[in-house]
């Protein structure tokens, strides 16, 4: 009988470790692998525009995402591509191209990127391939922001918000 319970246990430990990764908040493109090369077309070498995105396993007490895109092998430092916030929790994705506006439907700011411009600014590494991270944020709360702030702004309205967080890499080729 003890060595029963031993065994259930166990079994219970390992189903639960399982179940508790598989609910990790994720985010995904069908248009590179994690860790992939990021195809031309979504840098400044290409038509320049963000690549489509798949989000998952949202946590259900978030109530909105955040999204940052940046690159830490500038030759300058950190280089910011993208910066996204009040986006509904609900949302399972964005579209391939999503368009340079300060706001969006559903409520979807954008924000400043090192480009100094509103919206997405894709790969353009000037020495070598780059590492660029999309980082996908659930918030227990909407920052309602108004548009146009930068990633530091963001980071420091949505610090101690943070309820999960997600990367995907992709690299860059020069």
């Amino acid at each position: 009988m003890r060595l029963w319970k031993i065994v259930m246990g166990f079994f219970f430990l390992c189903v639960m470790s399982l179940n508790a990764k598989e609910a990790a908040m994720f985010v995904e493109s069908p248009a590179f692998a994690n860790g992939g090369e990021i195809p031309a077309r979504y840098g400044c070498h290409g038509e320049d525009i963000s690549p489509p995105l798949v989000f998952g396993n949202i946590p259900e007490e978030a109530r909105s995402l955040a999204l940052v895109v940046e690159d830490p092998d500038a030759p300058s430092g950190l280089f910011v591509h993208w910066v996204l916030y009040d986006l509904p929790a609900t949302l399972r994705g964005l579209p391939e191209g999503v368009p340079p506006s300060p706001e969006l439907e559903h409520g979807i700011r954008q924000g400043r990127n090192d480009f100094g411009r509103i919206g997405y600014g894709g790969p353009c590494p000037p020495d070598r391939p780059h590492r660029y991270f999309f980082r996908l944020f659930a918030l227990d709360r909407v920052p309602e922001l108004p548009p146009g702030v930068t990633r530091e702004q963001l980071l420091a309205a949505i610090r101690g918000h943070i309820l999960a967080e997600a990367d995907l890499m992709g690299i860059y080729p020069r």
